[in-house]
């Protein structure tokens, strides 16, 4: 923003007018008044009055104010008075002083610049600065327009909940490195209460993320936790899961859900069973309005290869998931990366809604503007997994300059904290501590090194660690010790082991079937995918168009076309139905971390949602295959051949199922589900007649076999002996029972894989 110096001029009738550098008014007098405007760069509202001669320009959302105030009635003539205020220092400039010095001060404020004078070390004359308390409060509270959509928002208003006091002590975290220990976090300490937010902040890989999965409960992998982390000076707990709200650095949402849906099946799944669905249905468009997400509530979320919601609307919705159930607790891993800086404002300003109505909110916050940096109520700064600095963030510079650490320049106090973080210190000032340490090394005989006698990164941060340790760690560990404002019978409620499911088991079921055929409709019924099946359809029906099997050849051509059958309907589902899990893997874990569901209603309805989606493109590729090959054209031969790749289908899906549950990995299952179809159509009886006897327990755990074993049965009566290598076909009642006991058991495998990674990450 332009400094802008004004001036002020009398004239004749006593009245004044300001000049700015960017524009000029010209004055407007009566016999009654004069009036001043001042204009702001970016906006302006005028307010103005005849009768008393004041004007008023005030643009609230960047916090700065002026006010002017005219001659009166009588002749007498005052100065005027210039306002401006910033959140971090609040200067009140005389101008009738100014007038008589001849001098100007212009101050830009630090929502702009990112710097204010207490952080850059100036200091104003004591006879320029007035008590706070003269003047009127300000709070971003009074934008009442959502930023990105530009219409008027409402206030989030949150029902009151169970306040949480967080406590976190000594914390470590261990993992080992091809056998090698590594410490990530060493002996971080602090707290949050209720009303508070809590920033992590730190340069990449400084261990922001892993201290807030190690206090939202949500470790994961091998590393060691060691420390102490209470909760209402209470150990973690299953009751806690549900009074804790954990919004993850990647937005995990599905794509071709819409923002109401999405919401409203997080409604349903996790607000208690007390409530309605009605009730849950206006909660969600609640947290819609007060979120301002209403101008696009019924588009697509969207993802890589899906237009939908922008950047900004993508994290309210991911807060909109996890505040809909009232949390007590808070945790943000990120919310600011990847959005503009107004975007970035609106989210804290959002964080801070939720923070006034008794919540505790930790979130983490790589380089955060200025703006952002003065929102923030407590601060822990980290660097290289070591605290550096826990305490009130209006209170992180003045403890920095204390110890020798001040900008040369004039910066953002973000800025200025993650270069001290990263051991840099270009325009900063070092400490003479530091500074004495640096010309020792130096000046040692045995060090032939040749340096400019600055400080390393190492050095900066040793110096930091024990600057913070001597200074302000007891003072911190010691209010760790104070007793909490609350009653025994709400630590009691943190204690309980019992975990609170927000439906029944059916309605679990039933919502989790609902939004898998809404998500994956798209999927399963896109022109992509009918094309496939009907254009190959299209070329079997003219490749074998009529087919005639009066003939041994006629019939073993007629016979190729059903195992091809057997085997199209047996490629296809496994190849589709491996990607389910490893792909909703991190969906899967995220909801099942929060308590939404038990296991067992999302496998099943996981499983059975796709079937009307499965069975849909089989029916037609049969319907104009059949008929065009010269297939046996009565119901009875239709409908049995139909519910045969129908049971090969199901089958087949349970083996991809089976293969993505245990492996998780799309690579991995790939390569398997490969080699293992191939050998199921090898073994499917059309290509090998005699098959060793040591390998040909393959052909019974082939779905391939059975099917094409089956289909042969419905065609053909009695079914020729070359066809089925001289293995009796009885009524088929061997192959159908082979089919149901591949879909039992492939999906019973795939719930133990997928139960037995649940236990694991636990």
């Amino acid at each position: 923003m332009e400094s802008i110096m004004e001036k002020p001029m009398m004239d004749s009738t006593g009245g004044g007018i300001g000049r700015t550098r960017s524009e000029q008014l010209a004055p407007s007098s009566t016999a009654q008044s004069s009036s001043s405007l001042s204009r702001t760069a970016s906006a302006e509202t005028v307010l103005s009055g005849a009768a008393d001669g004041t004007s008023l320009s005030r643009k609230s959302s960047f916090g700065k104010r002026s006010a002017s105030g005219g001659a009166g009635a009588g002749g007498n003539s005052h100065g005027y008075s210039h306002i401006r205020k910033s959140r971090s220092a609040q200067l009140k400039l005389d101008m009738e002083d100014l007038v008589s010095s001849g001098a100007a001060l212009s101050r830009a404020s630090s929502a702009s610049l990112g710097f204010s004078f207490t952080f850059t070390g100036f200091t104003p004359p004591p006879q320029d600065i007035t008590s706070s308390a003269e003047l009127p409060p300000f709070s971003d509270d009074e934008n009442t327009m959502d930023i990105e959509a530009g219409t008027p928002r409402k206030k989030l208003m949150t029902e009151p909940t169970l306040p949480i006091y967080l406590k976190f002590a000594e914390v470590k975290y261990k993992v080992a490195v091809k056998g090698t220990p590594r410490e990530i976090l060493t002996g971080i300490s602090g707290s949050a209460a209720p009303g508070e937010v809590l920033a992590l902040m730190g340069p990449s890989g400084s261990g922001k993320t892993t201290l807030l999965s190690i206090l939202g409960g949500r470790v994961t992998g091998a590393g060691a936790v060691e420390g102490c982390v209470s909760y209402n000076d209470e150990p973690y707990g299953k009751s806690l899961k549900r009074r804790i709200g954990f919004v993850t650095q990647d937005d995990v949402l599905f794509t071709h859900l819409t923002v109401k849906e999405t919401l409203t099946y997080a409604a349903l799944l996790r607000l208690p069973r007390t409530m309605t669905r009605q009730q849950k249905e206006e909660r969600t468009m609640d947290i819609i309005y007060e979120l301002g997400l209403e101008r696009c509530q019924d588009t697509m979320i969207g993802g890589s290869f899906v237009r939908g919601v922008s950047g900004g609307e993508r994290k309210r919705v991911c807060i909109g998931n996890e505040i809909i159930v009232n949390p007590s607790l808070l945790f943000l891993d990120e919310p600011t990366s990847g959005l503009d800086s107004t975007t970035a404002l609106r989210i804290i300003q959002l964080l801070h809604d939720i923070a006034e109505d008794g919540k505790t909110v930790i979130t983490t916050i790589h380089q955060p503007s200025s703006r952002l940096f003065h929102k923030f109520d407590k601060l822990i700064l980290l660097g290289r997994g070591s605290l550096l600095y826990f305490g009130k963030a209006s209170e992180a510079m003045p403890y920095f300059q204390s110890i020798g650490c001040t900008p040369l320049i004039a910066m953002n106090p973000a800025e200025f904290l993650l270069d001290l973080a990263n051991g840099n210190t270009t325009d900063v000032s070092v400490p003479s501590e530091l500074d004495d340490k640096v010309h020792m090394e130096n000046q040692n005989p045995q060090n032939n090194t040749k340096n400019d006698y600055k400080p390393s990164a190492q050095d900066v941060h040793e110096y930091l660690v024990d600057a913070y340790e001597n200074r302000v760690a007891y003072k911190e560990k010691n209010k760790l010790l104070d007793p909490l404002p609350i009653s025994d019978d709400l630590k009691a409620t943190i204690t309980s082991s019992k975990r609170e499911w927000g439906t029944s088991w059916w309605q679990q079921y039933s919502i989790l079937f609902c939004r898998g055929i809404k998500e994956r409709r798209h999927d399963y019924l896109s022109w992509m995918r009918i094309t496939q099946v009907i254009a190959t359809s299209v070329i079997l029906g003219l490749l074998w168009w009529h087919s005639d099997p009066s003939t041994p050849k006629d019939l073993q051509d007629q016979a190729g076309l059903l195992f091809f059958i057997a085997v199209f309907w047996g490629f296809f589902p496994v190849f589709t139905a491996i990607f389910t899990f490893p792909q909703e893997r991190a969906m899967l874990n995220k909801e099942r971390a929060a308590d939404m569901y038990k296991l067992s209603a999302y496998f099943l309805a996981r499983t059975t949602s796709d079937l009307p989606l499965d069975l849909f493109l089989p029916l037609i590729f049969m319907v104009i295959v059949y008929f065009m090959a010269g297939l046996k054209a009565t119901a009875a031969h239709f409908f049995f051949s139909v519910l045969t790749v129908f049971l090969s289908i199901i089958a087949a899906q349970g083996l991809g199922l089976a293969i993505g549950a245990t492996l998780l990995d799309i690579k991995k299952a790939t390569t398997l589900a490969s080699v293992t179809v191939m050998t199921f159509m090898l073994a499917g009886g059309f290509f090998v007649k005699r098959v060793p006897p040591f390998i040909s327990w393959l052909r019974y755990v082939s779905f391939n076999y059975h099917t094409y074993r089956l289909l042969l049965k419905v065609q053909y009566h009695p079914v020729p002996d070359f066809l089925i290598n001289a293995i009796p076909l009885d009524n088929g009642v061997t192959e159908v029972a082979a089919l149901v006991a591949m879909i039992i058991g492939y999906r019973v495998l795939a719930y133990v894989s997928l139960r037995r990674t649940k236990t694991s990450a636990s």
